[in-house]
C-alpha cells in the first residue's frame, strides 16, 4: 500500500497540527506501507494563471492537443495529480486559517481536481475517479466551530467535501479550542492523536 502524506506546516517545530500527524507517522512506521510526502511549504502547488487555464480548458475540456510549450504550463498540476493517482491513502494535514483552509492547501487541490483525471461527467452526474481509497484530514484550530458557530468552519469541511467529490472516503481529525482553551491544549492533541491512532488502525 502506498500512503501519500500531504502537509502544509507553516509553524514547523511548534506546530498543533504537526503533533497530530506524529502519531499518523508513527502509525505508518508500524505498518508494511510506502510513505510518499509532498510539503507545500517547500513545492508550492501551481495556481490557475489565464495562461494555464486557457491550456487545461482546451485540453481537458476541448479533448485538443497543445503544443509542447503550452503544456508545459500544466507540467506541476499533472505531476501532482499523478502523485495522488498512484497513491492508495491520502493524509492531509494543515492548521485552519481564517475559517477556512491554507491558500497553498486549496492551490494543492485546484491542482488534482482536473476533469478526465480525477473526476469527470457521466450522464447521470459527477463521478469521482479515486474510488475504494480513503483520506484523513489533521488540522488544527483555535477556536471551536460547533453548534451556533459552526458557519464558520470552511476548513476541514471543505476539504471532506473536495475528496469526496473526487471519489475518496474521507474522515476528519481536528484538534480544536488550541487559543480558546490554552489550558487544554495537551488534551486536546492527545484526544486528536488518540482519533488518529483508532482510525488508522482500523484502516490498515
Amino acid at each position: 500500500m502506498k500512503v501519500l502524506i500531504v502537509k502544509y506546516l507553516p509553524g514547523g517545530a511548534i506546530s498543533n497540527t504537526r503533533k497530530v500527524l506524529e502519531e499518523a507517522l508513527a502509525v505508518l512506521k508500524s505498518r508494511p506501507v510506502t510513505v510518499e510526502t509532498l510539503d507545500i511549504t517547500a513545492d508550492w502547488p501551481d495556481f490557475f494563471t489565464p495562461e494555464r487555464l486557457a491550456v487545461y480548458y482546451e485540453r481537458n475540456y476541448g479533448g485538443k492537443k497543445v503544443s509542447p510549450e503550452r503544456q508545459a504550463l500544466m507540467a506541476g498540476m499533472d505531476r501532482m495529480t499523478a502523485q495522488l493517482k498512484a497513491a492508495d491513502m491520502l493524509i492531509m494535514a494543515y492548521p485552519m486559517h481564517n475559517f477556512s483552509i491554507p491558500a497553498p492547501v486549496k492551490a494543492w487541490l485546484d491542482a488534482v481536481m482536473l476533469k478526465g483525471e480525477t473526476w469527470d461527467f457521466t450522464p447521470t452526474g459527477y463521478d469521482g475517479f479515486l474510488k475504494g481509497r480513503k483520506a484523513l484530514v489533521i488540522s488544527s484550530s483555535g477556536g471551536v466551530y460547533e453548534g451556533n458557530m459552526a458557519f464558520l468552519e470552511h476548513s476541514a469541511s471543505l476539504a471532506k467535501v473536495d475528496l469526496g467529490f473526487m471519489g475518496l472516503e474521507v474522515e476528519t481529525v481536528v484538534a480544536e479550542g488550541i487559543n480558546k482553551f490554552p489550558d487544554k491544549v495537551d488534551e486536546t492533541i492527545k484526544s486528536a492523536r488518540e482519533k488518529v491512532r483508532t482510525i488508522l488502525g482500523q484502516w490498515l
